[in-house]
């Protein structure tokens, strides 16, 4: 049986690494959002897929939460003296990750098939599937108009108020085929043990995945535990906007909204030790409960929060 973990970014990245730690490459797969791509400088920028390649490969940049580690940054340097916009900012050693990936784009490989020769030049041994192989990209809905979702995570560093999101593609992405190939009919023993849903942005990182046409319906299909991870602990997030927008959005920044949100797709939701309280709301929305510690500060966090979340996938 395998285990295929949904995640975004750096918050779902920290999971993900438990899960490859504790797991053999070929019991994990990760399906990973795509919606934060986009152009910028001439090059193909996938962050969240990038963020996780880092990640699994001992790569990722403690100091920033993002990029490469022993970064350095000539370039971005000599970038500003022409005049070129900085306010992404690409590192040296980042810099060839994104000059092979324009090359193999533009030779006619896939996204997915340029991920799995990065993931192998970078030693990662397990799967990293982008969600589509087709572009799509996130807008944020603001009073003043919408925005590229670096331009308002980044650029703007989440200061406009949002007042929705938008997916712009989305009705015309397939999902990815390798997905579809290994979650597909099989014998008993190739079936999935549990799908996890890294504590990763709900709105913005899980929802992309979420909204290609079909994979709801795969997913729930694949006849395993559905499991959502809280990225919302004590009413803050612990990295990234996802509280801010909540508020925005008058939600309640909670766990129980979080677990409201996956409510039609998931079986089961993991709360942190400090929302213990909310388990009885959680499970008033007919759904398992867990309450475990879910934040991950050093690596054998990780890894205990991935051995509880398959504890509680197989219970």
């Amino acid at each position: 049986m395998r285990v295929f973990a949904l995640t975004g970014g750096i918050g779902g990245a920290k999971l993900a690494l438990g899960l490859a730690k504790v797991l053999a490459p070929d019991e994990v797969a990760f399906v990973v959002n795509t919606g934060d791509d986009f152009e910028h400088l001439g090059f193909h920028v996938s962050p969240d897929v990038d963020t996780l390649v880092y990640t699994l490969a001992g790569e990722a940049n403690i100091e920033t939460g993002w990029g490469r580690q022993d970064e350095s940054w000539q370039f971005m340097r000599a970038a500003e003296q022409f005049g070129l916009p900085t306010w992404f900012r690409l590192g040296d050693r980042d810099l060839a990750l994104h000059i092979y990936r324009r090359q193999r784009l533009a030779e006619g490989a896939t996204l997915t098939e340029v991920t799995r020769e990065t993931c192998r030049r970078l030693g990662v041994a397990q799967p990293v599937l982008p969600m589509s192989n087709d572009p799509v990209r996130t807008r944020v809905l603001t009073p003043d108009g919408s925005l590229a979702f670096q331009h308002y995570f980044v650029r703007d560093r989440c200061r406009p108020t949002v007042t929705g999101f938008e997916f712009d593609g989305i009705e015309d992405a397939s999902i990815n085929p390798e997905l579809s190939a290994l979650l597909g009919a099989g014998a008993s023993s190739d079936r999935p043990g549990a799908i996890v849903i890294c504590p990763s942005n709900p709105f913005v990182s899980v929802d992309p995945i979420l909204a290609v046409p079909g994979m709801r319906d795969m997913l729930r299909s694949a006849g395993a535990p559905i499991i959502a991870v809280s990225p919302i602990v004590g009413g803050q997030a612990i990295k990234g906007p996802t509280a801010k927008m909540m508020r925005e959005l008058d939600i309640p920044a909670s766990a129980t909204a979080v677990a409201r949100h996956y409510r039609d797709l998931i079986t089961g939701f993991v709360l942190d030790e400090c929302d213990a309280s909310r388990e009885a709301e959680v499970a008033d929305l007919g759904l398992a409960t867990a309450v475990t510690r879910t934040v991950m500060s050093s690596l054998d966090d990780r890894i205990a929060l991935a051995r509880d979340v398959l504890a509680f996938a197989g219970a």
